[in-house]
């Protein structure tokens, strides 16, 4: 990681974790940026990708308004968040002082911030809109009314992001009183779940910074390492290969049999389970994609563990085809891990938690591999795949791959290894 990207890190914390695992804080990254010199040769992994086009952020928008028009909804109203960045290419931090974008059904989209963050949200947009801006002693909220009102949407219904704060839903209908406040759920997620050739070649190129990063860090664990030290060398081959914002954690021995991790502290030991699960974005795009092994000789008991989990994540990639509803995937996980004497259903020994989850701009996004999700599956979706075993006081096994859905099934971005003698292939 550059030093202008570690300043980065230590001031936002972005990149803290990676779906379930345990975190690095900025102190301990801080201490540990020492160059490793088997890292040094690592070059960042370049490929014909494109970054995401205004004229693809303009197709979404459409898109949004044509699913606006069934819902019934005149506008949507997005808090800085992925849902901006993926709609207007704006990337905008939360804070007390209010910055949010109004998507009209119809005409120009409008922005509210402080007046002296103009300057600085104009750098940022490649669109024309309407920049609404607020003095320290001004009300937005009013500003935000009178604008509706000039547009003639005060007696509209607005849909606001899922991620919207209540009280920028309290301060806007208590101004505008004859506005209906809903939510946009429904129609950003149908966007944003359908991953485009762009996006999905975005989450190859993040998905092949991460195994190559396994790949180059994999000889280099050694005994008596600690979580923090295979963390510090996953961010700095992850960086080196190209990634932005690595994340992730480390859990070794008994910490294995916690899927968020445990805060005992274990070092890597012959015998040790050690189970990492890493990610980075590469244009904003995540990966996600868990390994684990035993240092040393494994036993039996281990070999035994790893190899169900593996057959789990086949099982579970044969499952996903499009146009079954995704819950299938999970209820033939599961039933194969009761088969062989696991669970049943999310109790320990067994797999305490979903089998995947929608990734994207965000870790985690709609939909999932769970029992009560009844979407059928379709093209552009994109999940990962993930279906460990966990045994409190002993170990646990989590293989993560993530894939997508085409018309004609699953494919990978990152392919499960086939052996516990060969973790990282």
């Amino acid at each position: 990681m550059n030093a202008t990207s570690r300043r980065h890190f230590l001031k936002t914390g972005v990149g803290l974790a990676v779906g379930s695992s345990s975190v690095l804080s900025a102190a301990s990254f801080a201490f540990s940026t020492a160059p490793v010199p088997q890292l040094d040769k690592l070059q960042p992994i370049t490929r014909n990708a494109r970054w995401i086009t205004s004229a693809e952020r303009s197709s979404r928008r459409q898109k949004l308004r044509q699913h606006m028009a069934r819902q019934g909804h005149d506008a949507v109203l997005i808090e800085p968040s992925s849902s901006m960045e993926y709609f207007t290419g704006v990337k905008w931090w939360i804070s007390e002082r209010i910055t949010a974008v109004i998507i009209p059904a119809e005409g120009a989209l409008m922005f509210v911030t402080p007046a002296f963050e103009k300057s600085r949200l104009k750098e940022l947009l490649d669109i024309s809109a309407d920049i609404i801006t607020w003095e320290e002693d001004e009300d937005p909220f009013s500003l935000i009314a009178a604008w509706l009102k000039q547009r003639g949407l005060e007696k509209s219904t607005i849909a606001l992001d899922e991620s919207v704060r209540h009280f920028v839903a309290y301060q806007l209908k208590s101004t505008t009183p004859k506005l209906t406040v809903s939510s946009a759920r429904t129609e950003i997620n149908a966007c944003r779940m359908i991953k485009s050739s762009a996006e999905i070649a975005l989450m190859q190129l993040a998905n092949d910074v991460t195994i190559q990063a396994y790949r180059a860090v994999f000889p280099l664990i050694k005994r008596g390492m600690k979580r923090d030290n295979i963390i510090s060398l996953m961010y700095q081959a992850q960086s080196r290969l190209g990634g932005m914002n690595p994340a992730g954690g480390a859990q070794i021995g008994k910490g294995s049999a916690l899927p968020h991790g445990s805060t005992v502290p274990e070092s890597v030991e012959p015998g040790a389970m050690v189970l990492m699960d890493f990610g980075c974005t590469v244009g904003g795009y995540r990966s996600d994609i868990s390994r684990t092994f035993v240092f040393g000789k494994a036993s039996d008991a281990q070999k035994k563990l790893w190899q169900h989990v593996h057959q789990g994540q086949n099982i579970a990639f044969e499952a996903a085809q499009p146009g079954r509803p995704a819950r299938e995937v999970d209820i033939a996980v599961r039933k194969y891990y009761e088969k062989l004497g696991y669970g049943p259903d999310y109790r320990l020994p067994g797999l305490s938690h979903r089998t995947g989850h929608g990734i994207g701009l965000d870790i985690h996004e709609p939909i999932n591999f769970v029992r009560n999700e009844t979407m059928p599956l379709r093209a552009g979706m994109c999940l990962s795949n993930e279906p460990g075993l966990y045994w409190p006081g002993k170990y646990g096994v989590r293989l993560e791959d993530c894939l997508y859905i085409t018309e004609d099934g699953p494919r990978w971005f990152s392919t499960p290894p086939a052996s516990l003698e060969e973790p990282m292939a």
